[in-house]
């Protein structure tokens, strides 16, 4: 893949690079035609799938995570993906003379709250295998969705601070047509249970609605209650966090207005659903 980067950057072509965990959805294909019309006909467009084992902790969902390459395949050529990288734990992780992987990559500011304090190593995994695909494929920009709201400042950060030379492009969330946000885990969203993963979406326009009546800003600590309780209503539903930030720093406001940022995740059944909005 180096080998191959290499030899575009000396053909002048533009890469774009859309990394991902596979399971593709039109939501992945979305960042796929963004990074297409950002590097034009004669770029190319490069699609990671790895299932990245150090951004999920011992009891998360990994070796369940879902995995199906032979159809990410057939999008990704539908799609007019250049080139497929889907690397191996060894190649990603090698142990070989030196003995087990231990290069990390940790961005310590951004990553404390939210995602990071629910899920503590899971940001230290993201920037590392990130770093990782940056330096192999060596794109000039590389585009990741909105969904993800922390992850993608996180991975600017990272970007910005260490200096690589390539632009960060943040792509719009896609939802379905009940207006869930698109993920690999909504497959996991069967029966009843998709019915109640609707409450993430309403309680993101239960808040826009609570800001847009109110002539005072909000106590962001009573809105957050109200939210937890709208959505535990759901017999399935379990708050993990509600969070209401400044969009660029990240860091929690005291009351909530216009131009708020909202993040929440939540628990439905054993599956972890996340979604944001910008209030």
């Amino acid at each position: 893949m180096q080998r191959l980067a290499r030899r575009w950057q000396r053909a002048g072509m533009r890469v774009g690079l859309v990394p991902t965990m596979g399971c593709l959805h039109a939501g992945h294909l979305s960042l796929v035609h963004r990074a297409r019309r950002l590097v034009g006909r004669r770029g190319q467009v490069v699609v990671s799938i790895y299932v990245n084992p150090t951004q999920f902790s011992p009891q998360e969902d990994w070796s369940r995570y879902p995995r199906d390459l032979a159809r990410d395949t057939r999008l990704c050529r539908e799609a007019d993906v250049d080139v497929i990288f889907a690397p191996d734990d060894e190649q990603m992780y090698p142990r070989g003379e030196f003995g087990a992987f231990s290069t990390f990559v940790v961005e310590e500011r951004l990553s404390r709250g939210m995602e990071g304090k629910s899920r503590p190593t899971h940001f230290r995994g993201v920037t590392t295998v990130v770093a990782k695909l940056f330096n192999i494929v060596q794109p000039e920009l590389a585009v990741f969705g909105a969904k993800d709201y922390q992850q993608a400042a996180i991975v600017k950060r990272m970007v910005r601070d260490l200096n690589f030379p390539l632009k960060i492009v943040v792509a719009p969330i896609q939802r379905e047509a009940d207006g869930l946000a698109m993920s690999s885990r909504n497959r996991y969203m069967v029966g009843e249970l998709r019915a109640q993963a609707l409450a993430l979406r309403r309680s993101l326009a239960k808040a826009r609605a609570e800001v847009r009546k109110s002539a005072r800003p909000i106590p962001a600590t009573r809105l957050k209650a109200e939210l937890k309780r709208f959505i535990e209503r759901a017999p399935a539903a379990r708050v993990d966090y509600v969070e209401f930030f400044e969009p660029d720093t990240l860091v929690p406001v005291p009351s909530v207005t216009r131009g708020t940022q909202m993040a929440l995740a939540v628990f439905l059944g054993k599956t972890r659903l996340i979604d944001n909005a910008r209030l």
